[in-house]
Order: structure tokens, then sequence, then C-alpha cells
């Protein structure tokens, strides 16, 4: 069936990396997460990071959403340009009240901006947990589920390392309990505060990076799904970079 982890800490607002190396050969109908949720399902906040799994020799797609009062629909997806499963990598969750910044070793890959002042939802109100997964999608997963699992192939493994959260800690899941900016504890114990992130936007050399991977890795773009949107592309799509 599955596995995964989560946070101790409820964060609202932070900066949130974790160290992952996916499941290696034969992954089809896999799916590694690492992403933030609140609580409750049908009106949860969520940012993802989800890895699908693919047969020896295929990449690995990035998919990536970001949902608000329980409706996402907003994905992007991505081939990395390494190998995910030879070595450990970092994968970053930035997410403070202006942007959701995603990063793969510090480069940008997508951000997501607070666009509100023209009617679109943005998570800035309910304390998310962080979660990490791994689970058997072979309903969907790769190549739209015509690939299933091999389940000769099990057990499947993803490792994960130097969890660190540098964020505003929630005292509970609830959007009207107290929040402090006092850091998380890392994998080392130490207590981190650092809120240079609470503000941080993409300067130029970040957007021309961002803008070298949606170019040459970027797979699928909600925002270009015509057959998806025939009226036109969420309002969000139309803002300039």
């Amino acid at each position: 069936s599955g596995s995964g982890f989560q946070s101790k800490d409820w964060y609202l607002f932070g900066k949130i990396d974790m160290q992952i190396k996916l499941v290696p050969g034969n992954s089809a109908g896999t799916v590694t997460t690492y992403y933030l949720h609140s609580q409750g399902d049908s009106d949860h906040d969520e940012i993802d990071f989800e890895f699908l799994g693919n047969v020896s020799g295929q990449p690995y797609t990035l998919h990536t959403n970001v949902y608000t009062q329980g409706k996402g629909n907003k994905e992007q997806q991505f081939h990395l340009w390494f190998d995910p499963t030879a070595n450990f990598h970092t994968y970053t969750i930035l997410w403070n009240p202006q942007r959701i910044i995603f990063l793969v070793d510090n480069t940008p890959i997508r951000e997501f901006k607070n666009s509100e002042s023209i009617g679109v939802a943005y998570p800035k109100s309910k304390p998310m947990r962080m979660y990490s997964t791994l689970w058997n999608a072979d309903d969907w997963a790769t190549q739209g589920g015509r690939v299933k699992t091999d389940w000769s192939k099990a057990p499947f493994t993803a490792s994960y390392r130097n969890y660190h959260a540098d964020a505003c800690v929630s005292n509970c899941g609830l959007s009207s309990s107290t929040t402090s900016c006092k850091g998380s504890n890392n994998n080392s114990g130490r207590s981190t505060s650092s809120s240079s992130w609470l503000n941080q936007e993409l300067d130029n050399t970040s957007q021309e990076r961002m803008k070298w991977v949606q170019k040459n890795y970027m797979i699928y773009n909600y925002c270009t799904d015509t057959k998806r949107f025939p009226q036109g592309p969420p309002a969000e799509c139309n803002l300039p970079n």
C-alpha cells in the first residue's frame, strides 16, 4: 500500500527543505511525495511536490500543484536535468504571504504569486504540516495509468534526509491558532530563526534560471492547456512574470 511520515509542527509560512533520493529502477505506478497540507479535506490548502515513477530508463515526472480551500487544478510538470535516483537532491518549498516558490537544488522551477487582487485564492490562513509518503497510484501515475506497478520489483524504497524547516510555527492546525516565527528544529536538533524568506522574491538571476528550467524541462503547464480551459486560461496565467 504505502508508508509515510509527517512533521510534528504546523507551519504558517516558511522555507522547508528535504533531501530525497527516489525509487531506482522500475518505479512505474509509484508516487513519492513531499508536500504541505492543512487540516480538513474538502476545504484544505496544499502545496505539492509529487514524483511520478516510470519504467526503467524513462525519466521521472515531477508534478507540482497548489490547492486553496480545496481547489487545485494548477498543475505544472517537469522532467529533471539529473538522475534523481542516483543521489540525494534538495527540494524546497518557500511559502510566504506574497508567493510560493518551488526549488530544486536551490534552482527555482516554479513561482505561484499571491493574486488575490484579481480574485485568485491564495493559501495564507491555514497552518500546514509537512508530509512525505510513498504509495501505489498505478491507476494514474505512469502514462495516465497505462503502465502498472510491477510488484515483482517490490519493495520500493525512497530515501529522505536533512529535513530542515525555517518557518513560522503554529501551536495547532487551526486557522485561529497563535503563530510565532521562532523557527523549527532541524535534523540536528538546533533551532533556527532566520526570516529572510518571509519577504523573499526572485531576483533577475533567479528568474533567468527559472525560465531556463521551464523552457527546457517543463512538460505540462495548466496555463497553456486550451483543451482543459477552452474559455481561456485561469486569471493568474495572464499576469506578467
